[in-house]
């Protein structure tokens, strides 16, 4: 990346620092690039991007907001390039990304923190993008980034809202180990379920909502207050942690930082409508919850959590679930996205799957190196998962380790 720490010395008189100030150049004959090193440069755009362009809703500007405020790691610095076009000077897209620390090296990545499904540009409209556009954009936005070691950007979605995402058309990328699932909905909301769902899901799910019946009423509750934010998101982080001690598996709801991250923006959704929080209560218990992220007619399911102590012969994530989907399609949502993972239950929903693709390169030795480390790593994560008892070992291993450590 010398090139680039050479042309920002030339616009900015910067070599291995943030830019202070956005500058824009001609990075080459098709785009422009400027970079910003706050939101609030940014904003202006970003908003009119969201608001009538094409973007995820993993990219809302409050989302991103939150993650600069609360969650990017000591010594990060927010890398937000702004591509447009360069014979018309009109903007075309904004990557928000962010160069940060990591054992003695540094690494560009998208500005997630964990908390992002999709790694999705903000584009200006729907116009689509093709390979040679992708490429000659992407030269733009690597014309103004500062040097780094190595790039690590996963869960790029090959399109945003049916329109290609230019990240996946770029030759560096690959196919990742990660998969999304989610099911387009139309018509009559109250036959959604019947109509766009698996037989064998709606018969179980029709099974379970008779059950929950005898127990007494079955009602979705929505957070409408901060007062019910804070209950309702409690027993999601209560239920969530329990059940993932009993896996042997690690959550970032382990973390409070993450924890004030999820709760703020879910405080925050109820005024801007963007993020909504639900409970699947039976007589006065909440059985289930789920945390969602809506923006431009997709409702994203991020957070679920359940209480299988309950009732333990009904499956109160899919109850929950199934309600939603009913519910969006009332709300005239037109797609569901079920979020990463192979979790079965997706595909016996119906939901369909899409390979997520990611871009994981080094430039210098030690970038190369630690970008071999994490392939071997994510290898052997798969092989165990694909071993039912290396895998059932493991998680014997972490409930362990976590009991030592006081349960977390």
């Amino acid at each position: 990346m010398t090139g680039q720490a050479v042309e920002i010395v030339a616009v900015t008189g910067l070599a291995d620092e943030q830019v202070s100030h956005p500058v824009t150049i001609a990075a080459n004959d098709a785009y422009t690039a400027r970079l910003h090193t706050s939101l609030e440069t940014a904003r202006p755009l970003w908003l009119r991007f969201q608001e009538s362009g094409v973007c995820t809703g993993h990219q809302n500007y409050a989302w991103a907001e939150g993650i600069v405020a609360r969650l990017m790691p000591q010594g990060a610095e927010l890398l937000v390039v702004e591509v447009g076009d360069a014979a018309s000077g009109e903007p075309r897209m904004l990557v928000p990304l962010m160069r940060r620390p990591a054992l003695g090296h540094r690494v560009i990545e998208w500005l997630s923190c964990g908390v992002c499904d999709y790694s999705a540009p903000l584009l200006a409209d729907a116009r689509p993008w093709t390979t040679q556009s992708a490429l000659a954009a992407w030269a733009a936005v690597r014309s103004v980034l500062p040097p780094a070691d190595r790039f690590q950007i996963t869960g790029i979605p090959r399109e945003i809202n049916g329109v290609a995402n230019p990240l996946a058309l770029l030759a560096e990328t690959r196919d990742s180990l990660q998969t999304t699932f989610g099911l387009a909905i139309d018509g009559d909301p109250d036959t959604v379920l019947k109509r766009l769902c698996k037989p064998s899901f709606v018969k179980e799910f029709g099974k379970d909502w008779r059950r929950l019946e005898r127990l007494g009423d079955v009602e979705l509750v929505e957070a409408g207050t901060p007062a019910e934010v804070e209950r309702i998101f409690g027993e999601l982080v209560r239920m969530r942690l329990s059940r993932f001690r009993e896996l042997g598996r690690f959550d970032l709801l382990t973390q409070e930082k993450v924890v004030d991250f999820y709760r703020n923006a879910a405080v925050r959704g109820l005024s801007d409508g963007a993020v909504r929080l639900f409970g699947l209560r039976v007589a006065e218990a909440l059985i289930a919850v789920q945390y969602l992220l809506i923006h431009q007619g997709t409702v994203h399911a991020l957070l679920i959590a359940m209480d299988q102590s309950v009732v333990p012969n009904v499956s109160p994530g899919l109850a929950i679930m199934g309600r939603l989907i009913s519910w969006a399609r009332e709300q005239d949502f037109g797609y569901f996205d079920l979020s990463v993972g192979n979790q079965s239950y997706k595909a016996n929903m119906g939901a369909k799957g899409s390979v997520l693709v990611e871009l994981c390169h080094g430039f210098t030795m030690r970038g190369n190196a630690a970008s071999t480390a994490i392939k071997f790593r994510d290898w052997t994560e798969v092989f165990v998962r694909s071993k039912p008892r290396l895998l059932k070992a493991a998680q014997g291993t972490m409930r362990g380790l976590r009991r030592l450590r006081g349960g977390r």
